[in-house]
């Protein structure tokens, strides 16, 4: 298969549709914590404003600058975001880590929408956009803490 078949595979419908349809785009009025991450590699950001309530996100939004790839992240991690605590954050970014790094299985739920990314395990390069919704989300969660 040549490079830029792979490159189609990679980008396929799926991702696209995904990349197209990232949820909770923008910025809050009034976070509790805030994170802003870039991938040094390709350039990409993202970034995560929250409110948490009672230990787990009541308000999200993200402005996301990534490649589709990293589209396609953000909308699985911002369509299952509300009303998870940091743990099952921390948890599925672990798990898509594993996937994209170890050849590990796909994320479990509410994340398993990220099995669309498994062809994305042989771009190394691309792995941390990929990663940044959940990074960035892991930050600013952070940031909440620091602050209260």
């Amino acid at each position: 298969m040549t490079a830029e078949a792979d490159m189609m595979k990679l980008y396929s419908t799926r991702i696209l549709a995904l990349a197209a349809q990232v949820p909770h785009v923008g910025r809050l009025n009034a976070p509790d914590g805030t994170a802003r991450q870039r991938s040094p590699l390709c350039g990409s950001t993202v970034t995560v404003d929250v409110v948490v309530q009672d230990g787990v996100i009541s308000q999200f939004a993200q402005d996301v600058k990534a490649c589709a790839l990293g589209q396609a992240a953000a909308a699985v991690v911002g369509a299952a975001i509300i009303g998870l605590d940091r743990a099952t954050v921390q948890r599925g970014r672990d798990e898509m880590a594993a996937m994209l790094k170890d050849n590990g299985p796909v994320p479990t739920a509410p994340f398993d929408g990220l099995a669309v990314l498994e062809p994305a395990k042989d771009y190394k390069n691309r792995h941390a956009s990929i990663l940044l919704s959940f990074d960035a989300t892991l930050a600013a969660l952070d940031a909440v803490q620091v602050s209260a």
